[in-house]
């Protein structure tokens, strides 16, 4: 007679095998290993399945899946748990389950994801990625370290450095932007002491992030950006190595420079201009690169303008446990490598949000059917591309304009985004004030919509005052941004 503690645990056995038959069958993961029996590298898939965010090792399963089964003497699980112990540091102590899948022994291994990384096995480092362990450097395993602690590299004081070391008019500089911004209030008449309201300077010493962003010699880490014709032939070149505020408007200033601009005709009687990719998606993927970039590695940002396509490349892959997946959907969070660096962007507008970057970019790409944009991990860091798949819109001649009137009846007012590409246009020339602009876009008067343009590109960070203390001056003009 069938007993109900019987079918208890017939049902029990049922539910067991079905469980691990879909292990079996969806195969390693970044949560699952196979391993035949236990050795090595058992251990090291435990290392980096705990400095990733925890796993499972089947041991007694071959690496197709396959359940082969192993033999247990009477202490081996003993003995495995004192190997695991002994050659981890931190030590760690996984579970260990047996379990009987048709007839045959197998030994499940759990570890949880480990609270203070990294953890290592004999003096090395792994981390799982996908279905694989992966060996980690120096800098990786610093990232970990840091993680772990909820540290910022870019707030470790800088050695040897002092605050005579800072430049005080960049310093009174990003005081002015931040109260101006409104995210924060800071004492304009004390700018040291602002600084160490805002943990950039520690104890009279200056942090990475405050020599990164103040130093009157910045540090030598540049931006690499050119013009090729093909990837043997460069047209200009230009390092830029400056604090980073003003790396970031430099950068964008050489941008622009050699960015097409097409001239639309709609049938009204002014042509309006469209740059080849739009201005606040090619800035957000710059601040990315500056702003996230690892600082502990030796290379350059390197951004390339070729006819059709432009790359930003940003040394140090996505860090904490983003991914590119992650960063291709709406909902991400960021994990912030310089928590300091990015305060300094976000309370001078120059950023809106944490983890909001890549959407950005996508919301401006949507008036660019013509532009594809894609972000990947090579190279030991991040390659931003922007790519046109097909021809702008036809563009006209130069001179066919000067035949017509450049004047627009203020009944038919243009797109923003148009206005804004011609403002953009116009200003890399050289400063001019809200006449001068008003006039050569042929208006008879600085119309309302200039006036929200001119306040719209500012707020983007993609122009300047150069009376920043004085917005309402009369003799105020406007600049693309640049190192001052």
């Amino acid at each position: 007679m069938t007993t109900s503690k019987s079918i208890i645990q017939d049902t029990a056995v049922a539910s067991t095998r079905l469980a691990f038959d879909r292990l079996l069958l969806a195969g390693e993961s970044q949560t699952l290993e196979f391993k035949a029996s236990f050795d090595k590298a058992t251990v090291e898939s435990l290392v980096a399945f705990a400095n990733a965010q925890g796993g499972t090792v089947l041991v007694g399963v071959t690496d197709s899946g396959r359940v082969q089964g192993i033999t247990l003497g009477k202490e081996s699980l003993n003995e495995w748990l004192v190997q695991i112990k002994s050659s981890t540091s931190p030590s760690i102590i996984p579970d260990l389950q047996v379990h009987q899948l048709d007839g045959k022994t197998i030994v499940a291994i759990d570890i949880a994801e480990f609270p203070v990384k990294p953890v290592s096995t004999k003096g090395r480092y792994y981390k799982r990625v996908a279905s694989s362990n992966q060996a980690l450097n120096a800098n990786q395993i610093s990232d970990l370290y840091m993680q772990s602690l909820q540290l910022s590299w870019d707030a470790y004081p800088a050695h040897h450095a002092r605050v005579d070391d800072l430049s005080p008019i960049k310093i009174e500089r990003f005081v002015s932007q931040v109260n101006a911004g409104g995210r924060f209030a800071l004492d304009a008449a004390t700018p040291m002491q602002a600084l160490e309201k805002l943990n950039y300077v520690q104890q009279g010493q200056p942090t990475w992030a405050a020599m990164l962003l103040f130093a009157q010699e910045p540090l030598r880490h540049h931006i690499h950006i050119g013009r090729f014709k093909t990837p043997d032939i460069i047209i200009d070149d230009r390092q830029i190595t400056d604090t980073l505020f003003e790396a970031v408007d430099q950068a964008m200033k050489f941008i622009i420079s050699y960015i097409a601009v097409a001239f639309e005709f709609d049938g009204s009687i002014q042509r309006k201009e469209r740059f080849a990719y739009p201005l606040p998606a090619l800035r957000e993927a710059l601040l990315n690169a500056v702003v996230h970039r690892d600082y502990t590695d030796g290379s350059d940002i390197q951004i390339k303008i070729f006819d059709k396509q432009i790359t930003i490349f940003s040394p140090g892959t996505f860090y904490g446990k983003l991914t590119v997946a992650d960063v291709q959907a709406d909902n991400y969070r960021s994990s912030l490598r310089n928590k300091l660096i990015a305060e300094g962007f976000y309370l001078t507008h120059a950023i809106e949000k944490y983890g909001s970057g890549f959407i950005r970019i996508r919301k401006a790409l949507l008036e660019y059917p013509e532009v594809e944009f894609t972000v990947e991990e090579k190279f030991g860091g991040v390659v931003a591309t922007f790519t046109q798949t097909r021809s702008q819109p036809e563009s006209q001649p130069e001179s066919q304009p000067e035949s017509q009137p450049e004047s627009q009846p203020e009944s038919q007012p243009e797109s923003a985004s148009s206005l804004e590409a011609r403002v953009l246009a116009l200003l890399i020339r050289g400063p001019m004030g809200k006449r001068e602009i008003s006039a050569a876009l042929g208006q008879k008067e600085v119309s309302g919509q200039l006036n929200k343009v001119i306040r719209a590109l500012q707020v983007a960070g993609l122009i300047a005052g150069t009376l920043p203390h004085k917005p309402g001056s009369r003799l105020q003009q406007y600049r693309l941004k640049s190192s001052e």
